[in-house]
This record gives C-alpha cells, sequence and structure tokens, in this order.
C-alpha cells in the first residue's frame, strides 16, 4: 500500500459517499438510535433478571436492539445475524442454558454501568472465559452504542479493513483477536482523532469502507481484476448513497404536509430539532415550525424529555405546551423504534395523551400491522394511527382547506384492531 494512512483519511473524508459523510457525521438517526439503543439493553437486562427473557431471538427485547443497530445499514447491516437463535447448532447458547443467559445479562448491565475503559475490557474478559457457545465479538457491535469512544464496532468488512491497512491476520470469532484489533485502532485514532473523531465510529467506518472496497486504496500492483470489482463496489455505494438521499427527501416531504395541515387548522406545530433546517420543494420547515421545543408540565426524566424532543413532528394546543398530535416519519428504519418514542409521549401524558400517528411508506403496511400487533403494543392503552405517504401526499391540500381540527386525520389514518 503506498497511501500513508493521514491520505486515506483525507480521501475518506473527502468523498462524500463514505460511511463518514453518508452515516457519521450530521445524522440525526445515528443520535437517535444510541438513546434507543442503550434503552433496548436496560430491557434486555430486565427481562432476564424477570424471567421474561425467552428461549428465541425473534420476539425478544434483544431484537429489538440489533435491529436498531442493523437499521444503521453500511456499518451494521449485518449485525444482527450472530444473535439469530441457531436450533440445530444450539448457537449462541444465551437462550436455553439459564447460567450463560444469566451471565449474558449480568455482562450488559456491568458494561452499560461502566465509567472506565478498564471495566469494560474485564469485563469482554471474564466473558471470553466462560467460552459461551457462539457469543463472540459480535457484541462489540452493542457495546458500541454504549460506550461510542471505548469500543469499535466489529464485523467481517471492519477486519478485513483493519487487515488491509495494517496488513494483518486478524481473524473473526476471537474476542482476543478483537482486543488486540481494537488497540491498534484506539492507538491510531488517537494519534489522528483531531482529523476523525473522538468516537470509534469515524474510525470503524473507514475500515468498512476498505474492508468493503467502497474506498479505493493506491496500490501500484493491484491486478486489472480486482481494480474492476473495486470499481464495481464504488458504483454499487453510489446507487445506494442516492437511495438513501431519495428515502430523507421523502421524509422531509412528509413533514412538511404534516406541518403545514396543523398550521392550517390552527396548531402550534414543530419538527424534530435536527430537521428545521431542511427544506421541501425550497419550502424550509424552519418557517412553518416553532424554534423552540416547549417546556411541557409533566414531570419526565432527561432522556425521556431528549426523546419526546426528537419526535418528527409534533402539534401543540395555540399558544400552549399541552401536545395534541405526535408524529414519526418511517422510511426504512425501524418501525418499532418509533412506535417506542410514542409510547415514550403516550405514558408521559397519563391523564391527557395525545393522538400517535405513523406516516409509513406504502409498501410498509404489512409490517406495521404486524408491530401494532405485538402483544406489548396490543395489549396496553396505547392507540397508534398509521397513514399511508401516499394517502398524505393526495389529501394534504384537502384536508388544510375543510379541516377544523385533528378529528380530520381520522379520515386518512387506520388502526390495527
Amino acid at each position: 500500500m503506498s497511501q500513508d494512512l493521514k491520505s486515506i483519511i483525507d480521501d475518506y473524508k473527502k468523498d462524500d459517499e463514505t460511511v463518514y459523510n453518508s452515516w457519521f457525521i450530521n445524522n440525526e438517526e445515528r443520535l437517535k438510535a444510541f438513546r434507543s439503543i442503550r434503552r433496548g439493553v436496560f430491557d434486555v437486562i430486565q427481562d432476564i433478571k424477570n424471567g421474561n427473557f425467552g428461549n428465541d431471538f425473534k420476539g425478544s427485547s434483544l431484537e429489538f436492539v440489533l435491529n436498531c443497530i442493523t437499521e444503521q445499514k453500511q456499518v451494521f447491516k449485518g449485525a444482527s445475524h450472530p444473535f439469530y437463535w441457531k436450533p440445530k447448532l444450539r448457537i449462541p447458547d444465551i437462550y436455553e442454558n439459564e447460567e450463560n443467559k444469566t451471565a449474558f445479562g449480568q455482562f450488559l448491565e456491568r458494561c452499560i454501568n461502566a465509567t472506565k475503559e478498564e471495566h469494560i475490557i474485564k469485563e469482554i474478559i471474564l466473558l471470553d472465559q466462560r467460552k459461551i457457545k457462539g457469543l463472540g465479538p459480535a457484541v462489540a457491535s452493542i457495546l458500541y452504542f454504549l460506550h461510542p469512544t471505548i469500543i469499535p464496532p466489529f464485523n467481517t468488512a471492519i477486519v478485513n479493513g483493519f487487515n488491509v491497512l495494517f496488513k494483518d491476520k486478524v481473524k473473526l470469532g476471537s474476542w482476543s483477536e478483537y482486543l488486540r484489533m481494537r488497540e491498534v485502532i484506539v492507538e491510531k485514532n488517537n494519534v489522528l482523532k483531531s482529523d476523525l473523531s473522538n468516537d470509534l465510529g469515524a474510525f470503524a467506518g473507514l475500515l468498512f469502507d476498505v474492508g468493503e472496497k467502497k474506498l479505493l486504496i493506491s496500490d501500484d500492483h493491484l491486478p486489472e481484476e480486482e481494480r474492476a470489482k473495486i470499481e464495481r463496489k464504488i458504483k454499487k455505494r453510489h446507487s445506494e448513497v442516492m437511495s438513501e438521499m431519495e428515502e430523507e427527501d421523502l421524509h422531509t416531504e412528509m413533514q412538511y404536509h404534516i406541518l403545514t395541515i396543523g398550521n392550517s387548522i390552527g396548531y402550534d406545530v414543530i419538527a424534530a430539532a435536527n430537521d428545521r433546517s431542511k427544506c421541501h420543494n425550497g419550502d424550509n420547515l424552519s418557517f412553518i415550525s416553532m424554534n423552540k421545543f416547549p417546556k411541557i408540565d409533566v414531570d419526565v426524566d432527561i432522556d425521556t424529555y431528549k426523546t419526546i424532543t426528537l419526535i418528527d413532528v409534533v402539534w401543540f394546543e395555540k399558544d400552549s405546551n399541552n401536545i395534541t398530535c405526535a408524529f414519526e416519519v418511517e422510511k426504512s428504519t425501524s418501525i418499532y423504534s418509533g412506535i417506542l418514542r410514542l409510547n415514550d409521549l403516550y405514558y408521559s401524558f397519563p391523564s391527557n395523551p395525545p393522538s400517535l400517528y405513523l406516516i409509513i411508506p406504502d409498501k410498509r403496511e404489512k409490517e406495521v400491522i404486524l408491530q401494532l400487533q405485538r402483544p406489548s403494543i396490543k395489549n396496553s392503552d396505547v392507540e397508534i394511527h398509521y397513514i399511508l405517504f401516499s394517502d398524505l401526499r393526495k389529501d394534504c391540500e384537502a384536508i388544510c382547506k375543510f379541516g377544523e381540527d385533528k378529528n380530520i386525520l381520522k379520515k386518512i389514518s387506520k388502526v390495527v384492531n
């Protein structure tokens, strides 16, 4: 490899389609994921403590955590695979083996409460010593969202990128190999973090792009066939980024429609903080949104309050801080995490709960029905309606013209009975 690491990082940051620019920086969904995953890990710990964890990945609180991680795409697209229950192999052995299940829960609890690097490394070493079949360093992808400045994520592409950049032979599936790789990552990041970030996700993204051959590393001896393969990877990445940009435009459009409707029928409206600078067809969301999320009267902890302020669109009664409607716009991300944010809002106002809506692509209607039929949702007091993208777009103008209050939304929304 003829390039030094500094110049590779420069290329990584300049390319608009690398993980650094398309995922790591200026990405509110990434920041939301940290809060959702941390909460989800607490749920896993509690379920294990209470004997409610179950004996399968599907339907478990751990599935929610991994869904939140894999919805980050790119670096984490295969993060859930190591946790699928494989009955023939009896792996990972944390579903049927109660002792291993408890050990896993205690490991997560000690790690989520850890404040120092040495404490987390100690827990990893102790977990490795248990030799729980099938439970390897894929867990690092969970730990990353708990301690992003200490633990880098781990997968095949990241390992491949590491081996290319540092001419090493790190192997998958070994905690000791992971810890050895981590030491190099931390050392190099400490030297170059002014060019990247304290958050190791930036460095992991670099390794991922190199490992996926989406970031072309200069090498005078690269065979023509290998160079052509890399070019195909780069084209594929371009297509993926364009698709994500199209999804983001759709998300903004739906927020715009909901904000416009709310304003037209007499409510004060606000978009999530990081979305107010966005625009649809030249119209800035900030021009139809309040500048600041009002203080709410109910007593909620700081994490719940932050979650509420990140809901995509919220309607307030005119000139008050009473929330009357809340909307989560879903694209390709986990619908369940949006449901949880709406749940948090609902239970924060038990005496006067707001109306809750999911705004979803037409093609995901079956998926949202399945999620709303989950026992934890269906058997609760929470009622969540959903509106299809096509219906919102088609009927926005008519609703603005003829609507008198929020009940007009019942004309285009659906609910799972």
